[in-house]
Order: C-alpha cells, then sequence, then structure tokens
C-alpha cells in the first residue's frame, strides 16, 4: 500500500520499472524454462520405469533402441501438473492467510488468485498490521508464497497461452476449408473465378497467419522433447555461436528469430 508522493519518487519508479519489469519478465522465462526442463526429467524417468516394470526396456544403457527414441512429453501433462501445483500453492497460502489475517477461505483464495497473476486490486492486503504473532515466521512465509505463486502462474499462463492459439488455429482451419468448400468457382462463370481469387488471397494470408501461430507450441514441444532425451550438441552450435539460445514461448520466440536474423547477415 506505498505508493511514491513525491515527483523524484514518481520519476524514479517510471525509470526503475522500465528495467525492473523487463528483468522481471526475464527471470519469469527463466523459471518456465527451468521448470519445463524438471518436467520433462521427471516424465521421462517415469516413462522409462513404467517401460523397465513391463519388460519393454530391457538395454538399461542404450534406451535409444526402443520406444523412448521417439517419445515426447506430452504438452498437456505439462499443463495438468503446473495447475495442480498451483491450485496446491493457493491452499497452503490460503490457509496461511485465514489463520493469520482472519480472513475467510473463500477470501484467500480470492486473494492467492488476485496476487499470484499480479491483477493485484488492493481490496485485501496482506503483512499490514503493525504487529503479528511470529511476525518474521509470517513475513517470510508471505514471501514465499507470493514469489512461488507468481512463477507458478505466469507458467501456467504461458503454457495456457500457447494451447489458447492452438484452439484459434483449428477454428481458422474450420473457418479455411468452410469458405474454399462454399465460394468454389463454378465452370463458366468469370465474375464467380474473380471473387474467388481474390478470397483466394484473403485465405493464403489467413494460413501464413496460422502457421506462424504454431511456432510458440513446437518450441515448447521442442524443449520437452530436447530435455527428455539429452540437448544435441549438433543442434544448439548455430543459436550459441551467434549468442542467443533457445527459450519457451515469447522468449523462445524472440531468441529464434534474433539467431535467424545474426546467421543471415
Amino acid at each position: 500500500m506505498t505508493t511514491p508522493a513525491t515527483v523524484g519518487g514518481k520519476a524514479f519508479l517510471i525509470a526503475y520499472g522500465l528495467f525492473g519489469c523487463a528483468g522481471t519478465i526475464l527471470f519469469f522465462n527463466l523459471f518456465l524454462e527451468r521448470i519445463i526442463s524438471l518436467l520433462a526429467f521427471v516424465m521421462r524417468a517415469c516413462r522409462e520405469r513404467r517401460l523397465r516394470r513391463s519388460g519393454l526396456l530391457p538395454a538399461p544403457l542404450r534406451p535409444e533402441a526402443d520406444g523412448l527414441a521417439g517419445w515426447k512429453p506430452s504438452v498437456y501433462h505439462v499443463l495438468l501438473i503446473l495447475g495442480l501445483f498451483a491450485v496446491l500453492l493457493s491452499c497452503c497460502a490460503s490457509a496461511m492467510y485465514a489463520s493469520v489475517e482472519g480472513w475467510g477461505y473463500v477470501d484467500s483464495l480470492y486473494f492467492c488468485f488476485v496476487t499470484f497473476s499480479t491483477i493485484g486490486f488492493g481490496d485485501l492486503v496482506s503483512s499490514q498490521r503493525a504487529a503479528y504473532r511470529h511476525q518474521g515466521l509470517y513475513r517470510l512465509g508471505n514471501f514465499l508464497f507470493i514469489l512461488l505463486g507468481v512463477c507458478c502462474i505466469y507458467s501456467l499462463f504461458n503454457v495456457v497461452s500457447i494451447l489458447i492459439k492452438q484452439v484459434l488455429n483449428w477454428m481458422l482451419r474450420k473457418l479455411s476449408c468452410a469458405c474454399c468448400a462454399r465460394c468454389c468457382p463454378a465452370p463458366g462463370a468469370p465474375l464467380a473465378r474473380r471473387n474467388g481469387r481474390r478470397l483466394s488471397g484473403e485465405l493464403i494470408s489467413m494460413r501464413d497467419l496460422t502457421a506462424s501461430n504454431k511456432v510458440s507450441l513446437a518450441l515448447l514441444q521442442k524443449q520437452l522433447s530436447e530435455t527428455a532425451n539429452g540437448h544435441p550438441r549438433g543442434a544448439c552450435v548455430p543459436a550459441r555461436q551467434n549468442g542467443f539460445s533457445g527459450g519457451v514461448g515469447a522468449l523462445g520466440i524472440m531468441n529464434n528469430r534474433l539467431a535467424e536474423t545474426s546467421a543471415a547477415r
């Protein structure tokens, strides 16, 4: 609930916020990459253990010779795990806020979502009393819950946004197919052919948009696959030579574009 009151404080906030928010977004993207790497490693280990139990993985030193060679972790499993972890974290944090702040449990859950998603209405604010029982421990727990919650919800939103893009891509493909079937020019109709040519130009642009929106899911799937199977050295050399590394989501798209531009030059 503390805000700058002087002109110098407001100017400092603008200058600091420019770099502070950019650094925070970078931290969240790096956190997302590490979370995905950890989840991919765990999912591969679980699948390998399941295959060993069923007798489909006899050679412990050469898993590439069996079904694990082409296996890729599912993006939907990552979404499910992140969602469950976010719910568990919010429930634990809500129990703490309900007992210490005296809020209702539903209000505490509402506060957790508003805070973790950085909406920040300010109608409920934690740690505003002058004194608390076990004040140092409570403020440490408050800090850790908010930090982990924001990182987890940001990662969850990033994966959900990729899946929303896939739903929009599917809808665009359905609309494109419907327009192609409905507006196909009939033989011997010059006007229809002219309209069809104009419409086909619009559909090409829509196809290009659909293809470009697949980049995010492909990057996330590639990150999962490379982490689970081990990063191939040859694939990482060009990006590292240009000073850029891979990534996930918006950060991965930007890094790939920078690497391609640098390689072209």
